[in-house]
C-alpha cells in the first residue's frame, strides 16, 4: 500500500525550501488557522508552539481527509517574554537592540496529522548567543535581510548567521522553521522515507 499524500500546511517559502531538501512530494498549502485565537495565553513557549503547530496541521484536516499534514510554529523566548514575527523594520530594530549581546531560546514544534488518526508533535529548542553589536550594525543589518516575517528578526540562513557568537541545539534547520531530523522519524513511522 502506498504512502498517504503529504501536505505542508505553509506557505513560508523558508518551510517549502526545508521540505523540498528531502526530496518527498509534498503540496504547500496554507494553513485556516487563526494563530491568536489558536495560542494558549499564559503558558511556556513549548505549550504555545505545540498548540499552534497542532492547530495549522489539523487545519487541513477537512480540505485533505486523506493526506498526512505537517505543520510547524516557534517562537523566541528572552526573560520570559516571546517574541513574534516582527512585521515592520522599526520593530525588528527593536527586537534585535533587546537580544544583541545576550542569550535567548529558540523553540520550534512540528506536528504530523495523520488520518483519521492522532496528530503527533515533537519540539526543538536551541540556545542562541547573540554578539555584541552597534545599532548602525544592527540598522544595516535589518536594512539588508529585511527579516520582518521571522521570529526573533534574524534570517539564521542569510546574513543572519553573522550577528551570532554561539548556538546549542541538536538541528540547525529547526532554526530556519522546520525541524527536519525529528520531521524525517516522524514521517517514516508514517511510512514515508526520503531514503526509501
Amino acid at each position: 500500500m502506498s504512502p498517504a499524500p503529504l501536505v505542508l500546511a505553509s506557505s513560508s517559502r523558508y518551510r517549502i525550501a526545508l521540505l523540498e531538501r528531502l526530496g518527498i512530494p509534498f503540496q504547500a498549502v496554507g494553513h485556516r488557522c487563526e494563530e491568536r485565537s489558536a495560542a494558549p495565553a499564559a503558558v511556556s513557549p513549548e505549550e504555545v508552539v505545540r498548540a499552534l503547530a497542532r492547530a495549522k496541521a489539523e487545519s487541513l484536516r477537512a480540505e485533505f481527509p486523506s493526506a498526512l499534514i505537517l505543520g510547524s510554529d516557534q517562537v523566541v523566548e528572552l526573560d520570559g517574554e516571546l517574541l513574534g514575527k516582527p512585521g515592520t523594520q522599526e520593530a525588528a530594530v527593536k527586537q534585535l537592540l533587546r537580544l544583541q549581546g545576550r542569550e535567548h531560546r529558540l523553540v520550534t514544534a512540528v506536528a504530523l496529522s495523520r488520518p483519521g488518526g492522532p496528530t503527533e508533535v515533537e519540539i526543538d529548542v536551541h540556545q542562541l548567543r547573540m554578539r555584541s553589536l552597534s545599532d548602525a550594525e544592527i540598522r544595516h543589518y535589518v536594512e539588508r535581510d529585511r527579516p520582518l516575517d521571522c521570529a526573533g528578526s534574524y534570517r539564521f540562513e542569510s546574513l543572519g548567521i553573522a550577528l551570532f557568537e554561539g548556538i546549542l541545539g541538536e538541528d540547525a534547520t529547526a532554526i530556519v522553521g522546520l525541524p527536519l531530523i525529528r520531521t524525517i522519524s516522524m514521517l517514516a513511522r508514517a511510512g514515508i522515507s526520503p531514503l526509501a
